[in-house]
């Protein structure tokens, strides 16, 4: 923590240095000049692995700003959430404290400090990613943002985690009774625990460093999560079935730390904005584009595919209506207006 304590004075400093722009009465700079940032290194938290998509990200992030800041400003990524122990919890409360200054999470895991930033997990939210793209990109990072500065966070851009798919390791799952008895493995979201229970299945929250030993040993016998993830984890080497059915999108959001973001200089900002909207531009065509392949590998490799048809998908939905009305009431119009989602038949009390 010491460390961070230290770089996190040096940013303090760095931010009081101008921005090397020539600046006049005014405050704006010449035409032409050339921009010379201020020497800064800063953190950036990601929960996924050395493979997964956040870490990428993170990755690429560094590079364009590195480049474009002429060596100036680097970014350090931290995969695993090493900063923190591996605990993706502390993690979030470490950007929250300022120990931290960039990260990545899903927002299914960011529900652990607001459980609203969670809304758009909801089951068949988007029926694809164009539709997640426009909504996240206007009034659902309108209300991510507005809903993280509450915490002390600047919502920065997103990028897919991508739509979540069904693994196990027991037999094909393509109607509700095949679910019965299935021990899955869910992140710790209220969304997703009420969910596996209403269609059938027995709901188990674990992290996800201890997925695929727990399947091993039959802990329990499967996982939801997107191809890319399930690649990365090597999930295809303990699971024969995969069920694709799309059933919910989560993304990752960056943040900053507000008091670390409102210390940099405006060029800074900007430069830091471009590159983040870049990058998470970057993700989302990589998750998109990569996808299908992966997908067409894991039949390849043996695992049986299974794709639902929006028939095959109606018992599922039928089976979660009530339940999901709840949880949208609790969640507020607000939150479900900034998404989209379908409140037909909620009802809600004054927020």
């Amino acid at each position: 923590m010491k460390q961070w304590k230290r770089i996190l004075a040096g940013l303090a400093g760095a931010a009081v240095l101008t921005s090397g722009l020539a600046v006049y009465a005014d405050g704006e700079a010449a035409e032409g000049d050339a921009v010379t940032y201020p020497k800064l290194n800063l953190s950036f938290a990601v929960n996924g692995t050395d493979t997964q998509i956040d870490t990428q990200v993170g990755q690429y992030l560094a590079t364009l700003v590195s480049q474009r800041s002429g060596g100036n400003i680097t970014i350090d990524v931290f995969p695993n959430d090493t900063l923190a122990g591996g605990n993706a919890t502390k993690g979030i409360e470490y950007v929250c404290a300022g120990s931290t200054d960039l990260a990545a999470y899903a927002t299914s895991t960011l529900s652990a400090i607001d459980s609203k930033l969670n809304i758009a997990t909801m089951p068949w939210t988007f029926t694809s990613y164009d539709q997640a793209k426009e909504v996240i990109d206007t009034t659902g990072g309108e209300y991510y943002a507005e809903r993280l500065s509450q915490k002390g966070l600047t919502y920065l851009g997103a990028f897919h985690n991508g739509f979540r798919q069904l693994t196990n390791s027991k037999h094909p799952v393509t109607k509700p009774e095949d679910l019965k008895g299935l021990k899955i493995r869910i992140p710790g979201s209220k969304i997703y625990m009420t969910f596996w229970e209403a269609i059938g299945a027995s709901p188990t929250a674990m992290s996800w460093s201890e997925v695929f030993t727990a399947i091993q040993q039959g802990t329990i016998d499967g996982q939801e999560n997107g191809a890319p993830i399930t690649k990365s984890a090597k999930m295809y080497e303990v699971q024969d079935y995969m069920t694709i059915w799309n059933y919910a999108y989560d993304c990752d959001l960056i943040i900053c730390n507000s008091k670390v973001w409102n210390n940099l200089d405006e060029a800074t900002q900007t430069l830091l904005q471009e590159c983040i909207t870049e990058s998470c531009d970057w993700g989302r065509y990589k998750i998109e584009k990569e996808e299908e392949d992966i997908i067409n590998e894991f039949i390849k490799g043996g695992m049986q595919v299974d794709r639902l048809t929006e028939e095959q998908l109606v018992p599922f939905q039928e089976l979660i209506k009530d339940a999901m009305k709840g949880l949208k009431a609790e969640y507020g119009k607000a939150a479900c207006e900034a998404f989209n989602i379908d409140t037909e038949g909620v009802e809600f009390t004054e927020e």
